[in-house]
């Protein structure tokens, strides 16, 4: 655990075996996995695959496929491997279209890691394709780009004041001066309590501090408790790390990037409300001119609490994945 979904040259993942697939292995048939000899680069063994052809869909591509990853990565498991690089297998020369293909790889790999502790690489060399499951959120990352692009103020702001806008100010003015002269007087009235004020601000400052809110490992294992949830079923859900949990776990004060935070209140399939208030607790917010937390947040509305979903959306928006 968990999936990383990445772009980029799979022979440079750092890693124990990286995934082979070709459509004529003389070793295999489709959808079966062998070990072979290390590469000499980045891992230490590679495991052949041997890819089913695109033939329209009729031909039992998809099981084919879902095989080559059910396969592969049980025969990583059984050989004690701990971090392995898988291509999206079929969808370069063998023809198979890219989101089917890509879907039916997160799929496999999610149910595998479901009962395994394994960290898989689904490598991919091309870039977005921008292909839109939600059209939704197309709607909504456009609206947010153009407001990041614009001016934060209308053109108005910037006209030249008008003749009467010294007269408007003068009353502002006068409270300033009222103002500067009250605190002036205040402050020479405590002077000779200085000593008393300073403990009355420190008395004020411990009480707010025995009274602060609960930290994020807090809120989190308290959420975790109420959820029902087994601390493995909770942070596999969210694809987050045994050892990163462990490290939640054990300091109170832990403080999280903001896509861990938001795994787990996925995980815990939190409304937004919660979702917000787990987010503050790490320190956190919710942007809505920044396209991560737009989709992020798209989904929590809807009520679709799957991170594997999530991430293959973040993932074609070319955006950082919640938990990996």
């Amino acid at each position: 655990m968990p999936l990383y979904m990445i772009r980029g040259d799979i022979e440079k993942i750092p890693c124990d075996a990286i995934v082979s697939a070709d459509t004529a292995s003389g070793t295999c048939s489709v959808g079966e996995a062998v070990l072979s000899a290390g590469t000499g680069r980045s891992a230490g063994c590679s495991i052949s695959t041997a890819a089913p052809v695109w033939q329209g869909g009729t031909a039992g591509e998809a099981e084919a496929l879902a095989a080559c990853y059910r396969d592969t990565l049980s025969f990583a498991a059984a050989h004690q491997l701990g971090t392995v690089a898988v291509p999206l297998i079929s969808a370069g020369a063998n023809g198979y279209p890219r989101k089917q293909a890509q879907e039916i790889a997160v799929r496999e790999i999610a149910r595998f890691l479901e009962n395994q502790d394994m960290t898989v690489y689904l490598v991919q060399h091309t870039p977005p394709e921008g292909h839109r499951l939600y059209p939704e959120i197309d709607r909504l990352v456009s609206a947010g780009t153009q407001n990041r692009n614009s001016n934060s103020m209308c053109a108005g702001a910037f006209a030249p004041p008008s003749a009467a806008a010294p007269a408007a100010k003068a009353p502002e003015k006068k409270r300033r001066l009222f103002g500067l002269r009250r605190r002036a007087a205040e402050a020479e009235r405590l002077e000779g309590c200085a000593d008393f004020a300073a403990a009355m601000e420190f008395s004020s400052l411990a009480e707010r501090i025995r009274q602060k809110d609960e930290s994020f490992s807090e809120m989190l294992l308290r959420k975790i408790d109420e959820s029902g949830m087994t601390d493995a079923e909770c942070y596999k859900k969210a694809n987050i790390d045994r050892k990163l949990f462990s490290k939640i776990r054990s300091d109170p004060h832990y403080q999280p990037k903001k896509v861990t935070a938001l795994a787990f209140a996925i995980a815990l399939e939190l409304p937004l409300d919660e979702t917000n208030a787990m987010l503050q607790a790490a320190g956190f917010a919710f942007s809505h001119s920044n396209t991560f937390d737009l989709i992020v947040e798209y989904f929590i509305r809807k009520g679709i609490y799957n991170v594997f979903t999530i991430n293959e959306v973040l993932y074609e928006y070319d955006q950082l994945l919640i938990g990996a």
